[in-house]
């Protein structure tokens, strides 16, 4: 109806969101943006772009990769209109994902020598794809021996990762090189087979203590990307349990709360680690459970169950702030001389005073 009333399919707000402001905005945020990269709403994507909808706004691609729909329909929407993808990053945030499908779609309208394909190369690594992925990466162009910002070649990357079949596939590529025994001891914990890092141990000792930062830093790391049996078996060999790294730059029990991984929370916790371990957002990992609860940054996160499992190991019970808003489904407590908000759910938990029962 407002497209027929002469509303302009073009038409853009200021973003909002802090730090900006509605007297300061940012960005335009278009209305296509609105329906393809927020709402991911096939129908209403349709028919701002048969009204002249300009979708190269880098925004609407991009953020199109979200939905939970698994088929990408207002993503194939857009490519299908021409939609421009070199420059809007939308390649490097498909493989946030492990969604073969977008990335092949991606690829196919990416102009040879318009994306950094060796930049993407290690991304791909970095979100643990798949040897398909990466195929369809070199494929493209991207160099099999690709040294990473570390000086790490890919190779010894996905050896460290434990992608295996990666490695092998760029050993194909001809990429293949020999490791070290520190790199052959992380290859092992990375997949997580106890056997081999063990007798590496014994045959090594003091192999832990001698590990670099950047070395000691594939605890977190192992937390961030799942890898849970492996963080299991480097804290049972002795591994430094309150190690920093990763995205938030947080310990590995930061990264089990922020996945809202229950489990591996109470493992890390009867193995020494403790709640008020920081992370690079200057909190810990209250701060992390608040944000996790707030924000689900995975679907299959439980941050109620987590904050049992905190509670069982020593965090403060709750104590609940007036509500400014009544009507927010979020609630503002006081814990540990900290006023922090949670989802409602997670609150209840902590609170001292529980809600009667159903």
């Amino acid at each position: 109806l407002l497209l027929e009333a002469g509303a302009n399919p073009n038409a853009a707000v200021g973003n909002r969101f802090p730090p900006h402001s509605l007297e300061h905005p940012g960005d335009r945020l278009t209305a296509i943006y609105g329906a393809a990269g927020r709402l991911h709403d096939p129908e209403m994507t349709r028919l701002l772009l048969e009204a002249g909808a300009d979708p190269n706004d880098n925004e609407s691609l991009y953020h199109s990769l979200e939905d939970h729909d698994r088929s990408l329909p207002c993503t194939r929407l857009l490519l299908a209109a021409g939609t421009r993808v070199a420059g809007t990053n939308a390649l490097a945030h498909v493989l946030d994902y492990d969604h073969f499908d977008g990335l092949t779609w991606l690829l196919a309208q990416t102009p040879p020598g318009a994306e950094d394909m060796n930049r993407l190369l290690g991304w791909a690594l970095h979100r643990q794809r798949s040897a398909r992925h990466v195929q369809a990466l070199l494929a493209a162009g991207a160099d099999a021996n690709l040294r990473l910002h570390n000086g790490i070649s890919a190779y010894k990357a996905a050896a460290m990762s434990g992608l295996q079949d990666v490695a092998d596939l760029l050993q194909q590529a001809g990429a293949g090189e020999s490791l070290s025994v520190t790199e052959e001891f992380l290859a092992a914990c990375a997949r997580a087979d106890a056997s081999r890092a063990r007798a590496l141990l014994a045959g090594h000792s003091g192999l832990i203590a001698s590990l670099s930062a950047a070395e000691l830093r594939h605890l977190p790391l192992a937390a961030m990307i799942g890898l849970d049996d492996a963080v299991r078996l480097m804290v049972s060999l002795g591994w430094p349990v309150a190690v920093r790294g990763g995205d938030i730059d947080g310990s590995a029990l930061n990264w089990a709360v922020f996945r809202g991984n229950p489990s591996l929370a109470a493992f890390l916790l009867d193995h020494g680690a403790s709640w008020r371990e920081r992370h690079g957002y200057n909190s810990d990992v209250l701060g992390t459970l608040s944000w996790a609860s707030l924000n689900e940054p995975r679907d299959d996160g439980d941050w109620h169950a987590c904050a049992e499992v905190l509670l069982a190991h020593g965090l403060p019970r709750a104590t609940r702030m007036e509500a400014a808003d009544p009507t927010s489904p979020y609630v503002r407590v006081k814990i540990d001389g900290r006023e922090l908000t949670f989802a409602d759910d997670v609150a209840d938990v902590l609170l001292e005073e529980q809600p009667p029962p159903a």
